[in-house]
């Protein structure tokens, strides 16, 4: 189970190609319910064949494994990352290849320290006073950990209950007020990694979109801060060049407050960049390169020069692109 729960993120294979190939196939096939199957199969078939290569050895031979229940433990793992992923902002596509609809929480940082803590806790603890007991008594026959690991599960599930609960909070305040005299279109709240009452709340007006801080933990939940607002960009030759090429439909598909900036080359050189952002992740206060942001290279007739992903120094996909 330990492997089959981890098994779904061998899509970041897809990296090696390039960044753009990667960040298609990243949260797709091998997280979707169909292709649990075909990883839980992996996952057996590779224990089936350390099994039969160390000999088939078995414990008691009158209890040799169950390969059809070791399937379903390791698609119920499978079905835990999914619902781990899901909690976040980045999101999932569980329904591959019937739909590729995004579907997201919000309401957990994709690394959240808390949910950590739990588990961290749950995992050492048990092991802490398993040492403990067997220096004053005797060894027990049944195994450490089980308290530890439903405590842990527990705490994970109330956390899940008060950050759902304050992000409630965070969007109804965010859809009870208008923005520029009119009301917004959607508007969704992200969390912080160190607050469960800190919130980036993302409003979508028809003319722009607007980014404010929300803290969920006042009586009257009220967004609070300077709104930042970006208007929504007018469409050109260059803006829909790039909507147009692979990693634009890619990032198009995914992202769910996409904006796009466009700018001339440097160096001399004719032709484009447009920038693809997704506000998800545009968190108000950070500074610096945009997280999960995209561009795509264009040449002075708009044809593709370079498709660019990522927030490490960027590196052209097709080639003929600048760094």
């Amino acid at each position: 189970m330990t492997l089959a729960a981890e098994a779904p993120d061998l899509d970041v294979v897809g990296e090696f190609r390039n960044p753009v190939f990667g960040f298609a196939h990243h949260r797709g096939f091998t997280h979707s319910f169909l292709g649990l199957f075909f990883v839980s199969g992996l996952v057996v078939g590779f224990m089936y064949l350390l099994w039969r290569i160390g000999g088939r050895k078995v414990k008691d031979p009158s209890r040799p494994p169950r390969w059809g229940l070791l399937f379903g433990f390791a698609y119920l793992a499978g079905v835990s990352h999914i619902l781990l992923d899901f909690t976040n902002n980045y999101g999932v596509r569980p329904f591959w290849p019937f739909s590729e609809r995004w579907f997201s929480w919000d309401i957990v940082f994709i690394a959240d320290p808390f949910l950590l803590a739990f588990l961290i806790v749950g995992l050492v603890l048990p092991a802490f006073f398993k040492l403990v007991s067997e220096d004053i008594g005797p060894r027990r026959k049944t195994p450490y950990g089980r308290g530890g690991a439903i405590l842990a599960l527990l705490a994970m599930v109330g956390l899940w209950g008060v950050r759902d609960f304050e992000h409630r909070r965070a969007i109804n305040a965010l859809e009870a007020r208008q923005y520029e005299g009119g009301n917004p279109i959607q508007v969704s709240a992200y969390p912080y990694w160190w607050s469960p009452f800190r919130w980036s709340g993302v409003v979508e007006t028809p003319n722009f979109f607007a980014n404010l801080l929300v803290d969920s933990m006042t009586p009257e939940v009220d967004p609070q801060g300077e709104m930042q607002i970006r208007y929504k960009p007018e469409e050109t030759p260059a803006t829909l060049a790039a909507k147009q090429t692979y990693l634009g439909r890619v990032y198009l598909d995914w992202a769910k407050y996409p904006i796009t900036e466009t700018e001339p080359l440097d160096s001399g050189q004719q032709g484009y960049i447009v920038r693809f952002k997704d506000l998800r992740f545009e968190y108000p206060e950070r500074r610096g390169r945009s997280v999960l942001s995209a561009a795509v290279v264009l040449d002075k007739n708009f044809k593709v020069a370079g498709e660019l992903f990522g927030m490490r120094q960027m590196r052209a996909a097709t080639g003929g692109a600048p760094d």
